[in-house]
């Protein structure tokens, strides 16, 4: 328990000590009744000055002497205590938000995440296994992380002063899952006004949302609704197959992954069919996909399938392997 905390029970306690010790004290030396001696000690602590409840005698008044000078000692140090944690809170959390500011004027290629709700929580845990740079924008103050690690802003996903705070004209990415599919709206046609090469990924609570926000300037839109029925489905129908996909996928699972690796330009690969560039062979890992840079998909690729300047490769293996392929598909 932080020395803080410790105060802040520490305060309640000695209150409540310093009461009882006063009731107490004029029950036995004053042979009052419990609730005279309770007032006279509240009135001799509160200082302030009502009727005694009898006349005291000498003893009576030296105890009642020690007892205001503890009591306004007890006051004096939880009054201090009180106004420590509240001055040092709020110097902490401005020292915190301008360290967050200054971490922000250095990201580039981020991802920023709208909404740290439910689904946003998920997204941001599986974006941080990959130790990639993001930034949260929620306006509950409730629902922001306690993680002092991650980059957050406090406000208001739509205006475009807080997309512009969270840097979304050098952002790679942005991931909108407010509430409702009009705060996403918004969102996306402001996103897109502000940086048009952003990859724009947004959630759609209704199916008729989904159009609106593709031509609002969405690059991908998710249902989760339609998402979690058909995985429900699926996982009664093959059950082995939705395991394999979420071993695969899952950041929780990090020896076998599926990836997408693009083929820049001056990479050793452009030019040779998957049999010649060793792939299989050498990295152990397997082409199950390639996406051409005109947007056409090919499908489990044969051994003789020429890979060409611009492909995405859909790529499945192990982590440490897949990075090897990566730097060889950037020409590093």
């Amino acid at each position: 328990m932080s020395l803080i905390r410790k105060k802040i029970f520490l305060i309640p306690f000695l209150l409540f000590f310093i009461l009882l010790a006063g009731t107490i004290g004029y029950m036995y030396l004053e042979e009052m009744q419990f609730l005279d001696a309770l007032y006279m000690t509240v009135i001799t602590l509160a200082t302030v000055g009502f009727r005694e409840v009898k006349d005291l005698s000498e003893i009576g008044k030296i105890f009642t002497i020690i007892l205001i000078l503890s009591g306004f000692g007890i006051f004096t140090y939880a009054l201090t205590v009180g106004a420590r944690i509240i001055i040092e809170g709020e110097i902490k959390e401005v020292f915190k938000k301008r360290k967050m500011e200054k971490r922000l004027e250095n990201f580039s290629e981020h991802y920023i995440v709208c909404g740290y709700g439910r689904m946003g929580s998920i997204i941001v845990k599986e974006l941080l296994v990959y130790n990639l740079p993001l930034v949260i924008i929620e306006k509950n103050k409730s629902n922001l992380p306690e993680n002092e690690g991650i980059v957050y802003i406090e406000g208001d996903a739509t205006s475009d002063d807080v997309l512009k705070k969270a840097g979304v004209q050098r952002a790679k990415a942005l991931i909108t899952v407010l509430p409702s599919d009009a705060e996403n709206l918004y969102v996306v046609l402001s996103a897109r006004a502000l940086n048009e090469n952003l990859f724009i990924v947004a959630r759609a609570v209704e199916k008729e949302a989904e159009a609106k926000l593709i031509r609002a300037g969405a690059n991908r839109v998710v249902s989760p609704y339609l998402i979690g029925g058909l995985r429900i489905a699926h996982t009664v129908l093959r059950p082995t197959v939705v395991d394999f996909l979420e071993f695969a996928t899952s950041a929780d699972y990090l020896e076998i992954q599926i990836e997408e690796v693009e083929v820049l330009k001056g990479s050793p690969l452009i030019g040779k069919t998957i049999a010649q560039s060793g792939l299989g062979k050498d990295l152990e890992v397997i082409i199950v996909g390639i996406k051409r840079a005109d947007g056409k998909m090919k499908f489990n690729p044969t051994s003789q399938t020429i890979i060409k300047e611009g492909d995405t490769l859909i790529v499945l293996g192990k982590t440490d392997k897949l990075i090897m392929l990566e730097k060889i598909a950037q020409g590093k």
